[in-house]
């Protein structure tokens, strides 16, 4: 499925660096887990946030793994597709592509959790 594996089949790994880059890697975890912590925002919130900037910035692993959160933290597939319609808004015809990724990826995470 592609949010397991990617457009073209290539595996979905962030960290095939990250035993020659431990601290820069620690620190990305450490950022990451602070910015997605609930807070005033919960994480389904924060997560559905995270993926349309993905969609914005046209990064399919980000797509991925913010759709897997999102659906992890409750987001249903109408919720995902509002907040990545916002992307419209600010990346205009290039979401149009990024934005059916993202939208498949959540569907595809949200069927294994009904599952």
């Amino acid at each position: 499925a592609w949010a397991r594996r990617g457009p073209r089949g290539a595996p979905r790994s962030d960290s095939r660096t990250a035993p020659r880059h431990p601290r820069r890697y620690a620190g990305y975890k450490e950022l990451y887990d602070a910015a997605l912590a609930p807070g005033v925002l919960d994480a389904k919130t924060k997560e559905l946030i995270a993926l349309a900037i993905a969609v914005s910035k046209e990064c399919d692993g980000r797509i991925a793994a913010h759709a897997h959160g999102a659906v992890a933290h409750g987001a249903t597939p109408e919720e995902a597709a509002e907040a990545i319609g916002v992307t419209f808004l600010m990346n205009g015809g290039p979401a149009t592509v990024y934005d059916a990724r993202a939208y498949a990826a959540v569907v595809e995470f949200y069927a294994d959790r009904k599952a």
